[in-house]
């Protein structure tokens, strides 16, 4: 695409794909947009549909959008050379969006935005890309112009999430053209001063993003050790929780472990110098000595401007080979370091620790360009970093295509109303598949599986109350991709790109030279903007179809094999577990006519299992190989049974589902990779729920924990991460209902807390949760802390007790309310009536209890009226003061109990 600006003489041509132009309409009385999009589809389609119906530009759509919020329509002119031209005479100042759409989708790069100033000559104006967005690791540049400004100084000044080079350079024709290198995505605030005043628009807010950066990140702990005073069996680790708090106050989880000498003691990173105070709890109480004091020395206390680095990596480096540089912390106490890269691909990291305090740190970068590396000390950067290297050196010549589309809000849904979930997987039976639906209330029922049109489905299922309802759907008794899923009936609670899920084939393997395809389903996060972006070893095409209800499918070829990483963003956020990485083999060849025989439904653990695979005529060499849910890998034994026909036979080793990589000639055949369940896997995410304060708003300093509860989800591995501004001390025990995860943050900002089970996030994962107060950690790139627990099987009381398991209610008494003549005064042998509205209180059991002299009344009823709203009656045969008691659940609405006089 390439965009023209008319100015009255004088034109301005930006490459293809930068959406930012700056406008200064002093000099331009009009704007003037030419799209050119080279398909020679394009132009056949709009030759057609031009000829046929005679009318001008009929598939584009454009409108601005004013600063003031109003749309205006620009002018579409048909240039009959298969182009448009788009003709705009501004009449506002400020910043404008103009909307391009063809056959009602969003081309490339709309919506583009352009600055509009109404400065008459011979003040200072300034204009560029740079001003309005730019890429981390990337210059962003833009104009100064000082044409007939008279004598003044000139001063700029960037502020943001990172520190950002600036350059300058005299063109010596009255104009300056400036550069800066953001280290961070983020909002940059960049200020221009003239004569000590700020130029008209100063400052300007340019937003950065990361597109096309790759990161990795290692850290090494050094922490301090002390022995725990009494006996403490090995057996009371796993439900035994400690805390150390600071003199000033601030509180964070240590951990246990079993030291060298023997004994039992606490592991932690000492932040300040005093006397310490230990807690180790059992369920909330106190052990024996506990809490216990310990007292810090200065010289322990981690400081980061004790480190020594050194190195010409930190500087300069080169591609496809080891950069290395050395860090010194011998004289710098206790404390985390922890290293991450940043830059045009993701840098091989290695740590070689000398154990005297002096590690040797070596990357290897596969693309030049600027990296950015963030060294820190407990905690702190240490003194230069964020450091900004120059890597030079060939690429791997990585080909990246990318495309974008607006998603619209999906729409609302309410109680009683159809709902409906789709999604794509070719190739199955709807036989195999199930699905049901758990309501906010704990109650779950089957819902209905509709085949669309060939491998499309959809899940249908009528809700009987608002809230976030969770929809499971397996594929003999796994569950899909994607799956649990979260459903929002009513108006969404949250939005944003971390409730974005994304599934499929597509994202696990695919095939050169031919469409693979996944779902990805942005119903939850609400409006905004997905981009799609492909990078590998050659040029992708890819494919975007919208199915209207808040999921799409999207499909990509490719024509060279290899490894390939597929980003998914939304509003220029990455979703959870994006960038997948996929392996793409060469074409299937002869591998498609194999075939799969007596597949198991399940296996045992430790007992041989087999099965068997037709040739069907192929010649070459059959492989096969089993992964685990560990992800350890094993080899299969292959043996010819009868001319074409081979068994394949492995031995699994854990329970829980494993995938089996069976490849012709190196190619996966089409129902590779299979998936077994091993032994009695009951582990299901879908049936874990968390809670507490832990996942609201939270304060930095002080520690906060929240509640997993796995009562009822079988036994599997917890995984816990939390990624953000800083590293959280996190630990997870053992308690009656599951499992307890306290975290204390350092920094102020918005962390991510992802909670899988048995590598599948659990509904309502990742969790936004911000943090607010001192900021008592050093912000620069994002942070990740992680604990992994093997849980054990957990059984709710009700459960234990043989009756049903009541649901878990989210609700607050408070907010129900009730009016009417029956909680005043009552009348005998009449029907005696109020209402009690609980609409706004969450889901629970309503209970209505009526007491008088001699026991209680004789009638009382009560009736839903929809939404949580109710009515209800009570007929009295005796004289007396009676008691109204209502209660939401196991307390009382406001008002209750009620004295009534009859």
């Amino acid at each position: 695409m390439t965009i023209d600006m008319d100015s009255g003489g004088s034109s301005k041509r930006l490459g293809e794909g930068d959406p930012r132009w700056y406008i200064d309409s002093a000099y331009a009385s009009s704007l003037k947009v030419s799209l050119r999009l080279p398909t020679r589809q394009f132009l056949e389609e709009f030759y057609q549909e031009h000829l046929r119906q005679s009318q001008l530009a009929i598939n584009i759509m454009a409108e601005v959008k004013m600063p003031s919020g109003h749309i205006d329509q620009p002018v579409i002119e048909d240039n009959r050379d298969g182009t448009v031209s788009i003709k705009y005479d501004p009449r506002e100042e400020g910043v404008h969006e103009l909307y391009v759409k063809y056959n009602g989708e969003h081309v490339q790069g709309s919506p583009y935005k352009f600055h509009v100033d109404s400065i008459s000559s011979g003040y200072v104006t300034a204009y560029g890309p740079g001003l309005t967005a730019g890429v981390s690791g990337e210059p962003s540049q833009f104009t100064i112009s000082t044409k007939g400004a008279g004598a003044g100084g000139l001063s700029m000044a960037v502020e943001g999430p990172s520190k950002a080079e600036i350059t300058c350079h005299d063109n010596k024709d009255g104009t300056v053209a400036v550069s800066f290198l953001p280290t961070a995505p983020g909002e940059y605030k960049v200020s221009v001063r003239f004569g000590e005043k700020h130029i008209k628009g100063s400052p300007f807010t340019a937003k950065v993003t990361g597109e096309g950066r790759k990161r990795n990140q290692i850290s090494v702990g050094s922490c301090s050790e002390v022995t725990l005073p009494g006996k403490v069996n090995d057996d009371d680790i796993r439900s035994l929780n400690a805390s150390i708090q600071a003199p000033s106050g601030l509180e964070e989880p240590c951990f246990l472990k079993r030291l060298p000498s023997g004994n039992i003691g606490i592991s932690f990173t000492p932040r300040e110098a005093g006397q310490h105070v230990v807690s180790v709890k059992k369920m909330g109480v106190h052990i024996q000595n506990s809490p216990f004091n310990i007292t810090v020395q200065e010289q322990e206390v981690g400081d980061a401007k004790k480190v020594k680095v050194s190195g010409t990596a930190l500087k300069e480096g080169k591609t496809h080979g080891e950069n290395t540089f050395s860090v010194d912390t011998r004289n710098a106490g206790y404390g985390g370091l922890s290293l991450s890269i940043e830059g045009p691909s993701k840098a091989e990291i290695q740590c070689a620790d000398s154990k005297d305090g002096v590690l040797a740190i070596s990357y290897k970068p596969t693309e030049p360009g600027y990296y950015i590396v963030n060294l820190k000390f407990a905690d702190h950067h240490v003194e230069g970093s964020p450091f900004t290297v120059k890597v030079s050196g060939e690429g791997s010549n990585r080909q990246r295509e990318k495309i974008q589309r607006q998603r619209d809000p999906a729409p609302l849904t309410e109680v009683g109303t159809n709902c409906k979930l789709t999604f794509k997987m070719p190739g199955i039976t709807s036989f195999d598949l199930a699905a049901t639906v758990t309501s906010p209330g704990g109650v779950s029922e089957d819902a209905e599986i509709q085949e669309v049109v060939d491998g499309l489905y959809s899940v249908h299922f009528v809700p009987k109350e608002l809230g976030v309802h969770t929809v499971s759907v397996k594929y003999r008794e796994i569950h899909i991709p994607g799956s649990p899923f979260q459903f929002t009936v009513g108006p969404l609670r949250d939005s944003g790109a971390h409730l974005v899920k994304a599934g499929g084939a597509g994202l696990e393997r695919g095939e050169a030279g031919r469409f693979n395809e996944f779902n990805v389903w942005t119903r939850e996060a609400g409006a905004g903007q997905l981009a799609i972006s492909l990078e590998g070893p050659s040029k992708a095409e890819i494919d975007f179809k919208d199915r209207k209800d808040g999921s799409c499918d999207v499909s990509y070829k490719v024509d060279e094999p290899g490894e390939y990483r597929i980003g998914l963003k939304f509003n220029e956020q990455h979703i959870p577990d994006s960038p997948f990485k996929v392996y793409i083999s060469p074409a299937v060849g002869d591998a498609h006519l194999l075939e799969v025989a007596q597949f198991p439904d399940n296996a045992q653990v430790d007992k041989p299992t087999q099965f068997y695979i037709r040739l069907n005529g192929a010649k070459g060499s059959l492989d096969g190989r089993i992964v685990s849910p560990s992800g350890k890998t094993d080899d299969c034994f292959i043996q010819n049974i009868d001319g074409d026909q081979y068994s394949i036979r492995f031995m699994p080793r854990e329970n829980g589902v494993h995938n089996i990589n069976v490849k012709f000639n190196g190619v996966h055949i089409p129902a590779s990779p299979l998936r077994i369940k091993v032994g009695k896997d009951d582990a299901d995410p879908a049936a874990v729920h968390a809670h507490g304060p832990g996942l609201g708003a939270v304060k930095t300093g002080a520690k906060t924990d929240l509640i997993i509860n796995t009562c009822n989800a079988g036994a599997g591995i917890l995984a816990v991460t939390m990624d953000g501004p800083s590293r959280v001390s996190m630990d997870c025990t053992e308690v009656e209902e599951g499992y307890k995860v306290r975290y204390t943050p350092l920094a102020p900002g918005f962390y991510y807390m992802s909670v899988k089970y048995n590598g599948g996030h659990i509904v309502g994962s990742p969790f936004k949760i911000e943090a607010t107060g001192p900021n008592l950690a050093e912000i620069g790139a994002q942070e990740t802390s992680s604990v992994t627990v093997e849980t054990v099987q957990k059984v709710s009381k009700a459960a234990a007790k043989q009756g049903p398991a009541l649901p878990v209610f989210k609700s607050d008494a408070t907010k129900v309310t009730s009016k009417g003549m029956g909680l005043k005064k009552a009348y005998l042998n009449k029907h005696n009536q109020f209402t009690v509205h609980a609409g706004d209180a969450g889901n629970n059991i309503l209970y209505v209890g009526i007491y008088g002299p001699k026991g209680p009344c004789d009638e009382v009823q009560l009736k839903h009226k929809g939404k949580n709203n109710y009515e209800c009656w009570y007929v009295i045969r005796d004289r007396g003061e009676y008691i109204v008691i209502v209660k939401w659940g196991d307390d009382h609405i406001p008002g209750s109990p009620y004295k009534v006089e009859v």
